[in-house]
């Protein structure tokens, strides 16, 4: 069985998808969650230039979506980073390392031209595990 997670603390949804979507796999719940930026729910861009900031951001939207599923980022199994200069790799690896430390996800984390929202640096997707 496939639920849509839509918390209302994410943004205004511009397109056929959702923050995240969980489904049942026998005895656990998988949960994916669709790239976050960092922009508010009224789809105002935080922390325009600090990548900590946004990055950190990011991290509270991935949590919201997943309490939605009673999950938390101790679930989370994968993790992949878009970062839009390289040379912030140490500052977002901060805050990630902060908001990972004890689920240890595997991760990816590459460099992109761009998101969908010029000013926004970041985009980060998960995917994650509970048990029932």
């Amino acid at each position: 069985m496939k639920k849509l997670l839509i918390p209302k603390d994410v943004s205004h949804i511009m397109a056929a998808y959702s923050p995240g979507v969980s489904f049942d796999v026998g005895d656990s719940v998988m949960i994916f969650v669709t790239g976050q930026i960092a922009k508010d729910e009224e789809g105002n861009i935080i922390g325009k230039g600090d990548i900590k900031k946004q990055t950190e951001f990011v991290f509270e939207k991935i949590k919201s979506i997943l309490a939605e599923a009673d999950a938390t980022l101790d679930d989370l199994v994968k993790v992949v980073i878009y970062i839009t200069d390289m040379n912030k790799y140490k500052d977002a690896s901060e805050i990630r390392n902060k908001y990972l430390a004890t689920s240890k996800p595997v991760s990816t984390l590459v460099e992109i031209n761009r998101t969908v929202t010029d000013g926004c640096d970041i985009e980060i997707d998960a995917i994650a595990v509970k048990k029932k």
